[in-house]
């Protein structure tokens, strides 16, 4: 398309030859172009002409998603609108307000609804001077008013929105009563706990999402169902709500297959799984943003699915290979927090099947990763299960040594909560025991000690981040991991 605009113009296009040079190479190399237009004049202005490139690859850009959004078509009716108004087509200006007030309306665009408003202002003032007075200005400031009101209460939703989304990026689950507090006052804000505080469709969705997520972070799934589907059902019924925030349809959806992991129901979770997966072909989700969602949280969850139910060799032989495809084929563009929960959950995949050798490399790439900001709930608990690796593995003089720089982290980090102190504790116990009945023993005190720990339900989060209490019952009854989560799996109630 780039090509195909560009030839509409004539003359030598130096930009033209260095977009050619640049899209044959499969990594930028500057130094390349430099060498292969050396003798060029242009090659020596380098930097301006790649400005210049970048500027023009924008503009074609702009032109070739034109019609994909409603942004996009409001703003090229707003240009039209003022083309005509300044061509005293004030009668042709008026269709074009009528028709994008239509798309404004539709997809709750409120802010160019001002604008359009302000045009609608200038053709009544207009229509005064020429002695027509048939249109109402006071209806039009009534409607004014209207769009910021309506776009007040969408921003507090947003605001919201955005603190209880923070909470869950950074550290996942509530695991003290501060965090708890903080979920609470979001909960309780008038807009989330009022009748009918919601003005538009766009602030329902986010009322809902937000009760939601405000359960989830307390690890609530069942009452988190209930707003999850009342998203659902908004996005399902209104096309033009659902292609303005198409994220947060994914988003609910995503919560959703938690939601029936959570229940034990793996049947359903996975229905969830193939729905994300479906929408990657379906208009409104071609963007590669979008694309990034549809391939990292179904994948994510198929993982841990599989993980639930220990069907470990159906996820080393099918969902794997298509992970780690798909994290090569993004790099660069999916963000660290999907890839570090993807190669988090294809670690404990290996460890269920009892390939610890994988499961420890994969294990460090996340602990290779920079501490990160976002997920110091998954770094922490990596931290804890690369302990559980290195001692299924015979690791036993690295584990002395680990074990120090494990408890220095969670002190530093500020995540030594009573489940990682407990198990640090043991394990440094387990790790020094000579004699096999000795292990028996502590590894039986491990087990009722995070019981004890576990009846906070601040604590009991960390079970949702690794099987801990299955690993210890295999120690305990000298079975395999695997053997030991489905006599479990079986005796689960219904």
């Amino acid at each position: 398309y780039f090509k195909l605009s560009s030839s509409l113009q004539s003359g030598e296009k130096n930009y033209l030859k260095l977009f050619e040079a640049i899209e044959l190479q499969s990594e930028y190399d500057e130094e390349a172009i430099k060498e292969q237009f050396k003798t060029e004049t242009f090659i020596r202005h380098l930097p301006s002409e790649k400005n210049h490139l970048y500027n023009l690859i924008l503009k074609s850009l702009r032109g070739f998603y034109a019609d994909n959004s409603a942004a996009s078509i409001l703003q090229e009716h707003l240009r039209n609108i003022e083309l005509l108004y300044n061509k005293a087509l004030y009668k042709e200006c008026s269709k074009y307000i009528t028709k994008a007030k239509t798309i404004a309306y539709n997809f709750e665009k409120y802010y160019f609804l001002l604008d359009l408003i302000n045009w609608e202002k200038k053709l009544v003032e207009e229509g005064y001077q020429r002695g027509v007075f048939e249109a109402d200005l006071n209806k039009l400031v009534d409607e004014e008013t209207d769009c910021i009101e309506k776009l007040r209460n969408i921003a507090e939703y947003q605001m919201l929105y955005s603190q209880i989304n923070s909470v869950m990026r950074k550290g996942g689950y509530t695991r003290n009563h501060e965090e708890a507090e903080l979920v609470k006052k979001i909960s309780n804000h008038p807009l989330i706990t009022g009748k009918n505080t919601a003005q538009t469709l766009k602030a329902a969705t986010a009322c809902f999402s937000i009760k939601a997520m405000c359960f989830i972070a307390n690890r609530d799934y069942n009452s988190a169902f209930e707003h999850l589907q009342k998203v659902i059902r908004i996005m399902e019924s209104n096309s033009y709500i659902m292609k303005e925030l198409p994220k947060r349809y994914i988003k609910a959806l995503n919560s959703t297959m938690y939601a029936y992991l959570n229940r034990n129901d793996i049947d359903n979770c996975l229905l969830y799984v193939d729905k994300i997966k479906a929408l990657t072909t379906q208009p409104g989700f071609e963007s590669i943003d979008i694309q990034l969602d549809l391939f990292s949280l179904p994948n994510n969850a198929e993982l841990l699915a599989y993980c639930y139910s220990g069907e470990y060799k159906k996820a080393i032989d099918e969902i794997i290979p298509v992970t780690i495809e798909g994290i090569e084929k993004y790099e660069g563009k999916l963000s660290n927090e999907s890839v570090l929960l993807l190669y988090y959950n294809i670690s404990r995949v290996y460890f269920g099947a009892g390939e610890y050798k994988l499961a420890l490399k994969y294990n460090n790439i996340v602990l290779n990763s920079n501490e990160p900001i976002l997920r110091q709930d998954v770094f922490t608990f990596a931290r804890l299960v690369n302990l559980i690796i290195h001692y299924e593995l015979g690791n036993y003089d690295l584990l002395e040594y680990t074990i120090k720089s494990t408890k220095r982290f969670v002190d530093k980090n500020q995540r030594n909560y009573q489940f990682e102190s407990v198990f640090l504790k043991n394990i440094k116990k387990i790790v020094r025991a000579k004699n096999p009945d000795d292990t028996i023993k502590l590894f039986t005190n491990f087990k009722a000690d995070l019981l004890r720990v576990m009846e906070n339900p601040y604590e009991n989060a960390a079970t949702k981040y690794f099987d801990f209490m299955t690993w210890i019952d295999s120690k305990i009854q000298k079975k395999s991991y695997v053997d030991v989560l489905k006599t479990k799996k079986k005796i689960l109630p219904v």
